[in-house]
């Protein structure tokens, strides 16, 4: 198994301080059980970020255009470009 990396930790680790104390704080719990059911359910909210930030970003994108519906299917027209005059390619910035 592959050590975590930083942002992994960072992200993992103020995900469960966060959402843990969130949940505390919206339930009011009283009671012994309640503050362990809260303290595990963010313990692994903060797991399941820190396991998706190594998912690739090309990976996400893909799943998440497989995911939309589409309103078109129609292809989008690119704009053409149209050359306006002779090339200035072998001229350089300092001639005057």
């Amino acid at each position: 198994m592959p050590r975590p990396t930083p942002a992994q930790l960072a992200y993992g680790s103020a995900t469960v301080v966060l959402s843990t104390l969130a949940m505390l704080l919206l339930s009011e719990a009283d009671s012994g059980i309640s503050v362990v059911v809260i303290a595990a359910a963010g313990l692994l909210l903060g797991v399941l970020v820190a396991v998706t930030t190594t998912i690739p970003l090309t990976a996400r994108a893909k799943a998440r255009s497989h995911s939309r519906v589409h309103a078109s299917s129609a292809p989008i027209p690119r704009p053409r470009v149209h050359s306006s005059g002779p090339s200035r390619v072998s001229e350089h910035s300092l001639r005057r």
